[in-house]
């Protein structure tokens, strides 16, 4: 199964590599567009579960890295206002 990178930045100017297990991510999120807080959340819980699934239909288990990784995406939403704007900058394959 092919994995993926994409690089985002935050409302803050702040960088950050994400992973996703699958390519799908590329369904959902765009490059070198920007997307509200809210909805980039959105795509990329959708994404990234929706990878995650293929893993588990794959292999049986779900996939403990984009869980993280939307973890850490979760986490990170949280400081900003829902219309802030995070722009998705990148694919790294």
């Amino acid at each position: 199964m092919p994995e993926i990178r994409f690089e985002i930045e935050w409302p803050d100017g702040i960088r950050e590599v994400c992973y996703s297990p699958s390519l799908v991510v590329q369904k959902h999120l765009t490059a070198q567009t920007e997307y509200e807080v809210a909805n980039f959340m959105l795509r990329s819980r959708t994404a990234l579960q929706e990878g995650s699934d293929r893993v588990k239909a794959k292999y049986g288990f779900a996939c403990s890295l984009a869980l993280g990784q939307l973890k850490k995406l979760e986490t990170a939403s949280t400081r900003y206002s829902s219309d802030a704007k995070v722009k998705v900058l990148q694919f790294i394959e």
